[in-house]
């Protein structure tokens, strides 16, 4: 059984391996959008003095959260994933982790990215502009978004751990997931 469990983990490891080359790949060649869930913030929610112009009232990235992020850009740019726009919530983990990870590229914010509202039509309004967004995309460098998990989930059907990119396939269909990339 021991021996099962173990052959089990190597052929999972090399599966991961396999996956996340062929996301650094098609990122290689560019025309991508990738979708990035924010690195590590600690805890679920924000607090109920949350405002979203006042990181000290938000959720934030920790240490961890941060090195996180330094590695996601250092291995984008190792990688020579071309960047050509870094499009980000408001809220200040997702623009720390765009700052940080993808200082040497532009960086917009895009308020479509933001933690999806509470609000079903106001949701869905995200959604929608995203959605748009990704699907009009046509330039020849990568287009990163960063934003939150329930926004990932919503659009490409997965949940992200926090600091994981989704890369994905578009379509007159919609989208679907092509890649996924962690930073651990």
């Amino acid at each position: 059984m021991f021996r099962a469990a173990i052959a089990f983990l190597m052929l999972l490891a090399v599966a991961t391996a396999q996956a996340t080359e062929a996301a650094w790949a098609l990122l290689r060649n560019g025309g991508q959008v990738v979708l990035v869930n924010h690195a590590h913030a600690p805890g679920s929610g924000d607090p109920a003095n949350f405002d979203l112009e006042n990181c000290a009232t938000q959720r934030n990235l920790s240490e961890q959260g941060r090195q996180q992020a330094r590695g996601m850009g250092a291995l984008f740019y190792a990688r020579a994933a071309p960047i050509g726009m870094v499009l980000t919530s408001r809220y200040c983990r997702a623009r720390d982790t765009a700052d940080i990870a993808f200082r040497d590229s532009p960086i917009e914010t895009f308020d479509a990215l933001d933690e999806l509202a509470r609000d079903p039509e106001v949701a869905d309004e995200q959604i929608r502009a995203t959605l748009q967004r990704i699907l009009d995309y046509s330039g020849s460098e990568n287009l990163v978004m960063v934003t939150h998990e329930a926004n990932i989930e919503a659009i490409a059907n997965v949940r992200p751990r926090q600091g994981e990119a989704v890369v994905l396939s578009r379509s007159d269909d919609g989208v679907r997931v092509a890649a996924r990339l962690t930073f651990d």
